[in-house]
């Protein structure tokens, strides 16, 4: 999963405490913002209601992003499609994903989270739309693929838009409950697209599944627009002139040749970009090995039940990690605990999955498989907090750019294996091996103490 936002984690939270220097006091912080009414923090009921907005679009996003894995079987059949030609689509979206994610931070500082999400979101929802609406104006695959890119062009922008909402909006006691809500949206988005979109193809064809999260993305943009941005004239220019919120504050100055430099930093680059291809190859190619492996399933149950599941695992994952930090744990064995269930744990499920020939068995090892790679969201996602707080918005960026990298690249060779040896057996294996290599090195290497400073004598680590 493209996933994405995440609690900040304990240890860096002791850092912002014991090394004020490096960052502003939390308490000073907070009586400002809660005393300024200029500084552009949400009152508590204004950042909920915002909070069941933003889940809300998040699961939205993930409808609109995974309406094509879900249609992909449907369309290879009326448009003559080989499997090659099926992951060329499929991963298209990766191409445009890649390309704003560092741009949508860097203007959700600039003018406000809020608004680049609701023009993106705008924008995407129209995309989404007519994407049924453009396999009759020209060859379906080029048109397809075209609609798969613009759409990872403009949803690239919404994880790091949600994290400079956070920082700008929040104040910073709840900043983690607010990204831990955020980050079950890719979840919801799924038990979306696997339960009303799969009842949705079956019984209206696979143009609706486009349709429906258009329309109800295109809604969410009108009720933000009217009632909490209280419909403000938005135009080019004035985007530009937006001031910043009081609140934000400016990043430290960082070594980002030192940071770069540093092997803990690499391995956990090289585990997030490991992790997310095989989270999203998975993603796309599940709801076609399903539809073939067991033609006689309901697509509604294996398309909810394993993100059905996930839900409660990542919210486990969270509250026992933090947990188990209070109780004295050191941070990087926790982290790379969590990593290992992720990545390792969740590999034993996906090698299993090539020796059953029983659905419900498969959907059990799906189901197991999914809701262990959960516990990424307490290992590798949150060490971006542990050796780079002053920077890891802009840190994630990069490893969630690179990461649409390997995603296309998974899913374009996951295509042409499937096609070439006709075997599911081959992906998992080749999924596992890339997430065995990934849980290696980060174990090996990875750290959790701060390392976004030149002289680490300025560093208190916990």
């Amino acid at each position: 999963m493209e996933v994405e936002g995440k609690p900040v984690s304990y240890s860096s939270q002791v850092d912002n405490v014991r090394n004020p220097s490096s960052h502003v006091c939390v308490t000073g912080l907070q009586k400002t913002e809660t005393s300024d009414k200029s500084s552009g923090i949400w009152p508590r009921p204004l950042a909920l209601t915002w909070a069941l907005m933003l889940l809300l679009l998040t699961g939205l996003l993930h409808w609109a992003r995974m309406a094509m894995p879900v249609c992909v079987v449907t369309m290879a059949q009326q448009f003559g499609w080989s499997k090659t030609e099926s992951g060329l689509v499929l991963g298209s979206f990766y191409w445009g994903y890649c390309f704003t994610q560092v741009l949508g931070g860097h203007a959700s500082d600039k003018i406000g989270g809020e608004i680049v999400l609701l023009l993106s979101t705008c924008s995407w929802a129209i995309v989404t739309s007519i994407t049924p609406l453009l396999a009759d104006v020209g060859p379906p695959l080029i048109t397809m693929m075209l609609a798969r890119f613009l759409l990872g062009v403009l949803q690239g922008v919404h994880y790091p838009s949600l994290t400079s909402v956070c920082a700008q909006r929040v104040v910073e006691g709840e900043r983690g409950f607010m990204m831990s809500t955020l980050s079950c949206g890719c979840y919801l988005g799924m038990l979306m697209v696997g339960g009303v979109g799969s009842v949705m193809l079956e019984w209206y064809g696979w143009q609706s599944v486009f349709y429906g999260p258009g329309l109800l993305s295109a809604l969410w943009v009108f009720c933000i627009w009217k009632c909490l941005l209280r419909g403000p004239i938005i135009t080019f220019g004035s985007l530009w002139s937006i001031p910043v919120s009081a609140s934000q504050v400016k990043p430290m100055k960082n070594a980002w040749l030192h940071l770069f430099k540093q092997p803990c930093v690499w391995a956990m680059v090289f585990a997030h970009l490991c992790y997310s291809s095989t989270y999203f190859t998975l993603m796309s190619w599940l709801p076609t090995f399903f539809k073939e492996t067991y033609p006689h399933a309901k697509g509604w149950v294996f398309n909810v039940i394993p993100w059905f599941m996930a839900i409660p695992s990542s919210m486990f994952g969270g509250t026992i990690s933090d947990h188990l930090i209070r109780e004295g744990f050191e941070t990087v064995t926790i982290r790379k605990t969590m990593q290992f269930c992720s990545m390792g744990l969740a590999n034993v499920f996906t090698v299993l999955l090539c020796k059953t020939t029983v659905f419900f068995h498969a959907l059990v090892l799906v189901s197991a498989s999914i809701g262990l790679s959960t516990f990424h969201n307490s290992g590798v996602a949150v060490n971006v907090h542990d050796l780079a707080p002053s920077c890891a918005g802009a840190l994630y960026g990069i490893m969630n750019t690179c990461a649409a990298f390997t995603g296309l690249l998974m899913v374009y060779i996951s295509g042409y294996l499937i096609e070439v040896t006709g075997s599911w057996e081959t992906v998992f294996i080749l999924l596992s091996l890339v997430n065995f290599i990934g849980i290696t090195v980060f174990i090996i290497f990875g750290e959790a103490k701060r390392v976004d400073q030149k002289d680490q004598s300025q560093v208190i680590e916990v």
